[in-house]
């Protein structure tokens, strides 16, 4: 009886060493099958090739994608990406650089905002920034300005930034004080500004002395207004 028990014991022993024994060879032999993904991005078509079947894997090109990081003619993307775990044989897919996109770029100048949004996406650009500027002349919310310029070439950025007249595109200033200047003085600073000299009065003071004829006694609009642009201005003058 001890004998039989002896034997059912050594046999499961042997049994167990075998199962795992074979378990082990298996794991070796799935693993022994496996390699690691290299990078392919940024090499030419024929070294992206070699690297592979150096691997024991096979390389598919797809369509290409244009990049301005990556040249014209590389690798740009790959899948599985690289250090993934695969089956020796496996297909890895690349897609080659269209290289950077070139697109003229339009004129939007004197465009509205809406005509110009609509400009941009039919070139295949879009619009980066916009800003907003008083200038004097444009149409209110028209483009004034943009980069790159109009008919720019080999531009690789979809993005133009777009500058568009105010909405109130009145360019309005601070009304400075003339009181106690000289006329002739305030005269050439309006004209010098832009704006009108529209009358002078004289104003009399029967104590008015020599040095203080000619100054000035009082302004329209008055000192610290708001005045818009080319605005008419008013003296009134010691006689």
């Amino acid at each position: 009886m001890r004998r039989l028990l002896r034997f059912l014991l050594l046999s499961l022993i042997l049994l167990l060493v075998f199962l795992g024994s074979a378990l082990l060879a298996m794991r070796f032999a799935i693993h022994g099958r496996e390699v690691r993904v290299p990078k392919l991005t940024g090499l030419t078509q024929s070294e992206a090739e070699r690297l592979a079947v150096s691997q024991g894997l096979v390389v598919s090109f797809d369509s290409g994608f244009y990049s301005a990081e990556v040249p014209q003619g590389r690798v740009v993307s790959q899948a599985p990406p690289p250090g993934a775990k695969v089956r020796r044989g496996l297909k890895v897919r690349a897609a080659r650089s269209l290289g950077p996109q070139v697109a003229a770029v339009p004129n939007l100048t004197g465009q509205s905002e809406h005509a110009a949004s609509i400009n941009v996406s039919r070139y295949g650009h879009e619009i980066a920034a916009a800003a907003v500027m008083h200038y004097p002349g444009a149409e209110p919310n028209t483009v004034v300005a943009q980069s790159p310029p109009p008919e720019a070439k080999k531009i690789t950025s979809p993005k133009i930034g777009l500058v568009f007249a105010a909405a109130d595109n009145t360019q309005w200033y601070i009304m400075p004080r003339f009181t106690g200047h000289r006329l002739q003085e305030a005269a050439r600073e309006v004209q010098r500004a832009g704006f009108t000299l529209d009358q002078v009065n004289e104003n009399p003071i029967g104590d008015s002395k020599p040095e203080t004829s000619g100054t000035i006694v009082w302004q329209y609009p008055q000192a610290g207004q708001r005045i818009a642009a080319g605005s008419a201005i008013s003296f009134g003058v010691r006689k």
